[in-house]
């Protein structure tokens, strides 16, 4: 049964966990499937607040991509940018996310919608990555409060989220994480 091998596989991201946290001094940190679930939540709302600005986005197609942006992360694991450098990291995930997807009813759409979300080849796509950044920003700053140190790398993807096509619709949340950081 090809879909039921793939629900127990996926079962790996609830395992899993975010190895940069890791490497950063967290002990027991977000497992993929914690940080999955709150980019797809985020997804959500950040979707229907475009819509509601009048923005065309499929909110349906931006919540699969966030559900399915991590599932390859199930066989190749969160690998952390430092090892990033000595592998490439986008053949295999291409490769994982292609086998996977393949139990699933609609193997064709799910490869598209992940291809669309790690290219950013649609606004989607896009929405889904800010989504991603804002959700590890968010993250780091729980960390932070809790006393973790060492975390400045990942406040980077800040300028990211600054520069995205997003920002002006979604600034009081980006500007309002970075506040919160300085008043740690």
């Amino acid at each position: 049964m090809p879909l039921l091998d793939l629900l127990l596989e996926a079962g790996n991201l609830k395992r899993l966990p975010r190895t940069g946290w890791l490497l950063r001094g967290v002990p027991n940190p977000e497992s993929i499937a914690d940080h999955s679930y709150r980019v797809a939540l985020i997804t959500l709302f950040l979707a229907d607040e475009l819509k509601v600005k009048g923005v065309d986005v499929n909110v349906e197609r931006a919540l699969k991509m966030a559900l399915l942006h991590d599932l390859a992360e199930a066989r190749i694991t969160d690998i952390p940018l430092t090892a990033q450098y000595y592998i490439d990291k986008g053949k295999a995930e291409k490769k994982a996310a292609m086998e996977l997807f393949i139990k699933t009813p609609k193997p064709e759409e799910y490869f598209r919608l992940w291809r669309e979300y790690e290219e950013e080849l649609s606004l989607e796509g896009r929405l889904v990555k800010f989504a991603d950044k804002l959700e590890m920003l968010i993250q780091a700053c729980e960390y932070e409060r809790a006393g973790f140190s060492n975390l400045d790398e990942f406040w980077g993807a800040l300028d990211s989220l600054r520069e995205s096509e997003f920002y002006e619709h979604f600034r009081e949340l980006v500007d309002g994480l970075a506040e919160r950081r300085k008043g740690r």
